[in-house]
C-alpha cells in the first residue's frame, strides 16, 4: 500500500510526459508539413524588373562595357526568368508563370527592338504603333485568358490571388459545403475574376497610350534615332510602374476587399481563419 501512491505519480508523469511529446511531435509535424510559400516580390523582381531593366540599360551601341547592343542584351535580360524558372520547376514540379511571362515579355521587346533598328542608325516610321501594340497585348492576352480560364480546372485568378498559399482554400470550401451556400460562392468568385480582367484591360489602354505618348514624336530619319528610341523605351518602362503600377494596385486591393468580404459573409468565418498565418 505504501508504494502506491508513487507507482501512480509515476505513471501520472508518464501520460503526460507521453502527451507534451505526442504535442510536440504533431506540431513539428504539422510545420514541417507546411509549404514554404514562395516570396512574391522576388518573383516580380527576377522575372521582370530586372530582365526589363537589362534591356533599357545594355541594347545601346555605345562605347560603356555594358553597350553590348539589343542582340546580346536580349540574351543576357533572358537568364533570370530562365534560371528562375528552371530552379523554382525543381523545387515544386510546377511552372513558374512569372518566369514565363518575363521570358515572353524579353523576347518580345528585345525582338522588336532588333526587327525596328537600322543598320543607319535610323529606325522604322512604325515604330510607335509597334511598341505600343507589343505592350498592350501582354495584358490584353492575360485578361482573355483569365476570363477563359474561369471554367477550367486551374483558374488564373487563383494563379494570382486567390490560393492556397495565401487563403485556408480547404476550411473555406468545407465551409461553403456545410452551409451550402456553394451558389454564391461561385458567383463571389466570378465577381472577382471580371474584377481581376478589369486591371488587365486597364493595363492594356494605358500600355498603348504610354507608348504613343513617347514615341509618337520620334524622328526616326534622325542620324542618333536608335539612341533616341532607346532612352524612351527606358522612360517608357520607368512612367509605366507610376502610371500604370499605381492603378492596378489599387485595383488589385480593390479584388481582394471584395474577395476577403464576400468569403467572411458567405462562410461566416474571420479574416484570421480565412487567410493563412503569415
Amino acid at each position: 500500500m505504501t508504494c502506491s501512491p508513487p507507482a501512480r505519480r509515476s505513471s501520472a508523469r508518464s501520460d503526460k510526459s507521453s502527451l507534451t511529446g505526442g504535442l510536440r511531435s504533431a506540431r513539428f509535424s504539422f510545420m514541417a508539413k507546411k509549404p514554404e510559400q514562395e516570396n512574391p516580390l522576388h518573383n516580380i523582381l527576377i522575372n521582370v524588373l530586372i530582365p526589363v531593366f537589362a534591356l533599357s540599360s545594355m541594347s545601346k551601341d555605345g562605347d560603356k562595357i555594358w553597350h553590348i547592343g539589343p542582340t546580346w542584351a536580349m540574351i543576357v535580360a533572358l537568364v533570370p526568368p530562365l534560371a528562375y524558372g528552371i530552379w523554382f520547376f525543381y523545387k515544386t514540379k510546377k511552372a513558374n508563370f512569372f518566369s514565363f511571362l518575363g521570358l515572353v515579355s524579353v523576347a518580345l521587346t528585345g525582338g522588336l527592338t532588333i526587327y525596328l533598328w537600322n543598320e543607319d542608325g535610323t529606325v522604322k516610321p512604325n515604330a510607335a504603333l509597334l511598341f505600343g501594340i507589343k505592350e498592350a497585348c501582354i495584358p490584353f492576352v492575360l485578361g482573355i485568358a483569365v476570363l477563359f480560364s474561369h471554367r477550367t480546372k486551374s483558374p488564373l485568378m487563383q494563379a494570382f490571388l486567390y490560393n492556397d498559399t495565401v487563403f485556408n482554400i480547404p476550411l473555406i470550401e468545407q465551409t461553403v459545403a456545410e452551409k451550402g451556400t456553394q451558389s454564391e460562392y461561385a458567383k463571389l468568385l466570378w465577381h472577382c475574376t471580371l474584377l481581376f480582367a478589369c486591371s488587365f484591360v486597364i493595363s492594356t489602354v494605358l500600355n498603348l497610350g504610354l507608348s504613343l505618348h513617347f514615341l509618337g514624336d520620334l524622328d526616326h530619319n534622325a542620324a542618333n534615332a536608335r539612341e533616341i528610341y532607346n532612352d524612351k523605351v527606358g522612360k517608357i518602362t520607368f512612367w509605366g510602374f507610376l502610371v500604370i503600377g499605381v492603378p492596378l494596385l489599387v485595383f488589385l486591393g480593390g479584388t481582394l476587399w471584395r474577395l476577403l468580404t464576400g468569403l467572411k459573409r458567405i462562410t461566416g468565418l474571420d479574416q484570421e481563419k480565412i487567410l493563412l498565418p503569415r
